[in-house]
């Protein structure tokens, strides 16, 4: 496969590139839509075909905003431990140890080979947030009673830890759950007039949404909690974009399903958390979100997930076994290797390049 991003002026002109690729030979690529611009992840193929309708739609490309953000397990039992995140997450096995979300909207998971034990606790873990169906069955199949501060905690056999939490329906619609993004999917075979009519709202409301194009459907997402008000409730002008939105996608004849929503974001355990979320934003190019109550740094453009920091009481010196896995364009990952080392980190092996944060929390960065 094959990723471009090409800048846009709103959600309406990204969505042109949509109607342009909507019926494209060897089908629909993957389309994920911003009001700043969008990605395109197709098959080698298509590639001439995709740039030059971006050029005459007056889109400019800009390999500068392309990385993914995966993570990597490390388990001397790969099988158990594969199982496990595969039920709590939903994914699909791809090859022998790879996992992905079917609509290949959240990061991807590996589980790889663990060659000591290392048995105190991660100080990275894992929230995923499903529609409540979805996480009682999970619950279900891994045999587990949740725990933890929040009562949401499974864990797989070598202690990996995720906060596995049910959503909610947003109030004041039938289409859409709540699960920290207010999301809704809507499978088509045809995805353009949707596509076309959501970005038109979006843009009129000047509400900035998530549209991911898929060959299975299309998904519309607020982005973590920009659902809610300041009170924490459901805004009542993102209540009433999503009512148009429904509206719009009945008049089409499609009918959501909700199955396949997710949310997925990491929290890391830090002594110095200022140092550790310096490090994270500039190596990844986030934001802090600027609410006070919240430690979330994030993706402008929503292509990677959120991570957050929590304050660690008492040090943790073990490697995790888990770590991160950055792919970045060749051209960019000597930039991203000197960012990361003028933001307090170190190199911990070469070709590739595995780096740690200033508290030994590794990413793995590729081409």
């Amino acid at each position: 496969m094959t990723e471009a991003w090409y800048d846009a002026s709103s959600h309406a002109a990204g969505a042109a590139l949509v109607e342009r690729l909507d019926g494209l030979a060897g089908g629909m690529p993957a389309v994920d839509l911003r009001p700043g611009g969008v990605r395109v992840r197709a098959a080698h193929e298509q590639v001439a075909t995709i740039a030059g309708a971006a050029r005459e739609l007056g889109l400019v490309a800009n390999p500068a905003a392309l990385q993914r953000l995966g993570v990597v397990i490390e388990a001397a039992d790969r099988p158990a431990v594969r199982a496990f995140w595969q039920t709590v997450l939903g994914y699909e096995r791809v090859g022998a140890d790879r996992l992905e979300d079917p609509l290949r909207r959240d990061p991807a998971f590996s589980v790889r080979r663990l060659d000591e034990p290392r048995p105190l606790r991660n100080r990275i873990h894992v929230d995923v947030v499903r529609p409540e169906d979805a996480v009682l069955r999970a619950r279900e199949a891994t045999g587990q009673e949740p725990t933890g501060p929040f009562g949401v905690m499974l864990a797989d056999s070598e202690g990996n830890e995720a906060d596995v939490v049910p959503g909610d329906p947003l109030p004041g619609t039938t289409d859409w759950q709540a699960v920290f993004s207010a999301m809704t999917f809507y499978p088509t075979s045809s995805p353009a007039p949707l596509v076309t009519r959501v970005a038109e709202l979006a843009d009129d409301a000047g509400v900035p949404l998530m549209i991911d194009v898929r060959p299975e459907g299309v998904t519309v997402d607020s982005g973590k909690d920009a659902w809610e008000d300041a009170e924490g409730g459901a805004d009542p002008r993102f209540v009433a974009l999503a009512g148009q939105i429904e509206a719009a996608a009945h008049e089409l004849g499609l009918a959501a399903d909700p199955a396949p929503l997710r949310f997925v974001q990491f929290g890391i355990d830090a002594l110095d958390t200022d140092a550790v979320n310096a490090f994270w934003m500039a190596l990844l190019g986030y934001e802090r979100d600027p609410r006070p109550q919240v430690s979330d740094i994030y993706d402008p453009r929503r292509l990677t997930p959120v991570l957050f920091f929590q304050q660690l009481d008492e040090p943790r010196p073990q490697r995790n076994r888990l770590r991160f896995e950055l792919v970045v364009p060749a051209e960019m990952i000597r930039k991203r290797i000197g960012t990361a080392l003028s933001a307090g980190g170190r190199i911990v092996s070469e070709e590739p390049y595995l780096v740690a944060d200033p508290e030994g929390n590794e990413v793995l960065i590729r081409t």
